[in-house]
């Protein structure tokens, strides 16, 4: 896999849809990235996938649910990977709401502005319904944006969890448990020291705090967007993500290292 690349949606708890893609890192291997579809009564789509792939994104949507009757569009942070075909859902769906927050608003206005009567605020701790079910916004371990908002659906069990629990992984799976566990915590180590840099800085017991909020909520079903539908997995989950702490920090390529990798690239 040497582009960006959408796969077929898959079904991650009944009434919850995957709309899976994986971008391709040198020398890393691939990064999922999903967007959610969850069928409440107020149906609502969680994020709108990659930049680069906003046409396939919205046939891909298209799927699942006809657009027209989504009702909200659950904004986790506003990453170019989330946001790519945000405006277009807007100009299609002109009844469609944002849930995100009074920052991703902000951080928006520098680029495309959210129309503000297109935006519901929701801080973390704040509930929303959307018919059938009250969901809840968190704030999840780790983050890279300071807007980063997951939610937990009680309907479901499911935690929605951002970039959280996301893993570099070798090739596209649909069910986090098919991956040996071995590299499954060496993918989400790695993805955790480059996407929260902060973590290894943070104390202790803060985090283990956080962690244990989670573990409390006893989802039934963590969808990261960097990672396969995770069942059955918290404390394994939890425990790596621990781990991040005090792993190493991530050190990206430098100039000597790139050249390197370019001419390994030329040769395959």
């Amino acid at each position: 896999m040497d582009k960006p690349t959408m796969f077929e949606p898959y079904a991650a708890a009944p009434e919850i849809d995957v709309l899976p893609s994986y971008f391709p890192i040198p020398g890393y291997g691939i990064l999922p990235i999903n967007a959610f579809v969850l069928k409440a009564a107020e149906p609502v789509l969680v994020d709108t996938g990659q930049v680069l792939l906003s046409e396939e994104f919205l046939w891909q949507l298209s799927s699942v649910i006809d657009p027209a009757d989504l009702r909200w569009l659950w904004l986790t942070h506003v990453d170019p990977d989330h946001t790519g075909s945000l405006h277009r859902l807007l100009d299609e769906v002109p009844h469609l709401r944002v849930i995100t927050t009074f920052l991703a608003v902000g951080k928006l206005s520098l680029f495309r502005p959210l129309p503000l009567d297109r935006v519901y605020l929701l801080n973390p701790g704040q509930s929303l319904g959307v018919g059938d079910r009250t969901l809840t916004a968190v704030r999840p371990p780790t983050f890279d944006a300071p807007e980063t908002t997951g939610f937990y659906d009680p309907k479901s069990g499911a935690f929605f969890s951002a970039d959280c629990f996301g893993a570099l992984m070798s090739e596209p799976v649909e069910n986090a448990a098919d991956i040996r566990p071995e590299d499954l915590r060496e993918g989400m180590v790695t993805w955790a020291t480059v996407d929260s840099p902060w973590l290894h800085l943070i104390d202790y017991t803060l985090f283990t705090n956080t962690l244990d909020r989670i573990r409390d909520m006893a989802p039934t079903v963590i969808l990261s967007s960097h990672l396969p539908a995770a069942q059955g997995l918290n404390e394994r989950l939890l425990g790596y993500l621990a781990s991040a702490r005090v792993a190493t920090p991530f050190v990206g390529f430098d100039q000597p290292g790139l050249e390197a990798l370019l001419r390994q690239l030329a040769a395959s």
